[in-house]
């Protein structure tokens, strides 16, 4: 089983409980958690419908946002990382194991950064049970030196496994920890970027707000093999959800996501889809000295669909100061944070495999109306921390009073759900030249429409700031396609922004490639 902890520092800072039929019910269990959690008698069970996470958003937004707290003895009340990843779920407790149905789900203790308690109820038939954390669901290490009855109390999230390389072998596939964080993965993969329920305020200078899941209803499949259900409530200061997922494992993990939202205040700056990755350094951008490593990223660039039907690629970069960009759009297509490369290679990199991690498309259904996805990108100087943020935006506030319904496709694999017809981006490099203040840039095109090339197509090249020499195409048969090569006077600008596109006459044959050059 992949180890959970692995993961940058703004993820899963925040999490809390939840109740089960109404408010009332969630500040109750909230003040008397012992209470909730004794096993004096087996769990109850209680009807269970969508519509009642519906019901607990909408009340819940009613009320001032209050988290709850859960007092434990030592040590469990400030657990060292060390002593967290010595807390381990017994695999023989999963859930759903010796019935063969395609999905295990496997607990996740409380501790560490995962202060607060999360409630977590499985459904079948109809009927919800809450499940009950103690220490015969874990074992403890040497780290931890009293380990009480019923330690540690509480959960803090939970995986899901299943065959997803072979009949007999268990996969874990996803996991659901940390604020409204949320991973996935298909064939062959290992953990990599993140999404998120939703963002509030990412990069704003009131600061940012992290929702939380406080509570999940998992269903039961009633056939093998059958695709997951989990429902969640989402929870913080400005804003309620009830959500649903709808998971089916694969070669492409793919998640239907149905959400209803219900704000507290105004929401000005809020983010639908969010995803959260790490670019540390690359061909595209190094800015980052004294690591061996040619490359170190989860994700190498933004991939975006828009409105129009054109296809847009923005190498990630990790800048020296923080970067938003804002590509402005109406009803967008998909977009997504991909990793394009899969060479060990590019990465040399035994350990990490970041040529194994999954892309992230996000496939919008209905109506997104006018908006624009949002690229921001913090400076970092260690991959541990996740710095680069995607989202979409709407033009428009949402405001208390009224829900918010949204639904769309998260697509975890190795490419995303649409292939590109004309020629994409395969690699960009860029460098200093010996001549001070230029800059070397070569971008790489593949793709049906480069395939069977009788002449070179055109470029359409052009700069905000600065200027373009030397400006070249020619044939890459390692790639079967085109290298676009040129050189960059910064002219004393502190920044540009770049595009380009691959034409013959005035249809245009590639994505277009956009890139922010900063000094």
């Amino acid at each position: 089983m992949t180890d959970p902890i692995e993961g940058p520092s703004r993820r899963a800072l925040l999490l809390t409980g939840s109740a089960w039929a109404t408010v009332l019910a969630l500040a109750q269990l909230a003040s008397a958690p012992e209470r909730a959690l004794a096993q004096d008698a087996p769990p109850p069970t209680e009807p269970f419908a969508a519509k009642d996470v519906l019901k607990l958003a909408e009340d819940l937004a009613a009320k001032d946002f209050a988290r709850p707290a859960l007092d434990v003895p030592e040590p469990f009340n400030a657990l060292k990382q060390e002593q967290y990843r010595d807390i381990r779920f017994r695999n023989e407790q999963a859930l759903w194991q010796s019935e063969r149905i395609g999905v295990e789900v496997h607990l996740l203790p409380r501790g560490w950064i995962y202060e607060t308690p999360v409630e977590i109820r499985v459904v079948e038939d109809g009927q919800a049970r809450r499940l009950q954390a103690d220490s015969r669901m874990f074992t403890f290490g040497e780290t931890i030196s009293a380990a009480p009855e019923a330690a540690p109390y509480a959960f803090s999230g939970f995986r899901l496994a299943g065959p997803l390389s072979r009949a007999d072998r268990v996969d874990e596939f996803a996991v659901f920890q940390g604020a409204s964080y949320f991973r996935a993965v298909g064939l062959g993969q290992t953990y990599g970027l993140s999404a998120r329920g939703l963002a509030v305020n990412t990069a704003q200078p009131a600061g940012e707000e992290f929702p939380i899941f406080r509570a999940f209803w998992i269903e039961k499949p009633r056939t093998a093999g059958a695709e997951v259900v989990v429902h969640a409530l989402l929870d913080s200061p400005s804003v309620t959800g009830a959500y649903r997922f709808t998971i089916a494992q694969g070669e492409t993990t793919v998640m239907l996501v149905d959400t209803v939202l219900y704000p507290r205040r105004s929401l000005k700056h809020v983010g639908f889809a969010p995803l959260t990755s790490m670019f540390l350094k690359g061909r595209a951008q190094s800015r980052i000295n004294g690591d061996l490593r040619p490359a170190v990223y989860n994700s190498e660039g933004l991939a975006i669909l828009n409105g129009r039907g054109e296809r847009i690629w923005r190498p990630l970069t990790n800048p020296r100061t923080l970067q938003t960009s804002a590509f402005i759009d109406k009803n967008p297509r998909g977009f997504g944070l991909m990793q394009r490369d899969r060479d060990f290679a590019t990465f040399d990199d035994l350990a990490a495999r970041f040529e194994r991690r999954p892309s992230l498309w996000v496939e919008p259904r209905g109506s997104w109306g006018d908006g624009y996805v949002e690229l921001i990108e913090i400076p970092s100087e260690e991959e541990i921390h996740d710095n680069i943020v995607a989202y979409w935006t709407p033009a428009n506030s949402l405001e208390p009073g009224k829900p918010y319904p949204l639904s769309y496709r998260l697509h975890w694999g190795s490419n995303g759900p649409l292939p590109t017809p004309g020629a994409r981006v395969v690699r960009t490099v860029v460098g200093p030249m010996r001549k001070e203040n230029w800059v070397r840039f070569m971008i790489d095109f593949a793709g049906p429409a480069l395939a069977q090339l009788t002449e070179l197509p055109a470029l359409d090249l052009s700069v905000s700031a600065g200027t373009v020499h030397a400006p070249a195409i020619q044939p890459h048969p390692g790639i079967g396609g085109v290298r676009v090569s040129f050189n960059f006077a910064t002219e004393g600008a502190d920044v540009s922004e770049m595009r380009l596109a691959l034409k013959r006459g005035d249809a245009t044959l590639s994505e277009t490639w956009l890139y922010r050059w900063t000094a």
